[in-house]
């Protein structure tokens, strides 16, 4: 696979909007810090905030594991705002897919990310979050890999 995305080391840029039902978008802007601890663990730790207020900011710790050759793995996640989540990723030639579920939660939260691959430097993040079966928010943004 080709991707440095989650797959490497790195510190990465965020910029982008965040949408929510009935409501304008806004700006949102921040970083992921990926590392890989051991063989086949990584960490990513997330913060996003929102530039012009009105939100309050995210923060996320990833820590997931990917056996060397495989392109899914899963992933624990500790989310600012919903919780103990656990998740799953695919892997395919030009992009990373996240499924994700909120434990413990009567409101059935979940949601999606997927980062899409355009070159070794950059990549498109196109995400959203679930209340049963409807979408609550979303976010698309641009990731720049500093460095």
């Amino acid at each position: 696979m080709a991707h440095t995305f989650l797959l490497e080391p790195g510190r990465w840029h965020l910029a982008g909007f965040w949408l929510e039902r009935d409501q304008p978008p806004l700006e949102i802007k921040g970083g992921a810090l990926i590392a890989w601890n051991q063989e086949d663990w990584f960490t990513m730790v997330t913060k996003f905030s929102f530039p012009g207020g009105g939100h309050q900011d995210i923060s996320c710790q990833y820590r997931g594991r990917l056996n060397g050759g495989e392109s899914q793995y899963t992933y624990v996640l500790q989310h600012s705002q919903l919780g103990r989540v656990e998740g799953e990723g695919w892997i395919s030639n030009h992009a990373i897919v996240q499924r994700y579920w909120v434990l413990g939660d009567r409101q059935r939260q979940s949601g999606f990310e997927t980062f899409y691959r355009f070159s070794d430097h950059r990549y498109y993040l196109a995400s959203g979050t679930l209340t049963g079966h409807y979408l609550t928010s979303t976010m698309e943004a641009t990731l720049e890999r500093q460095g």
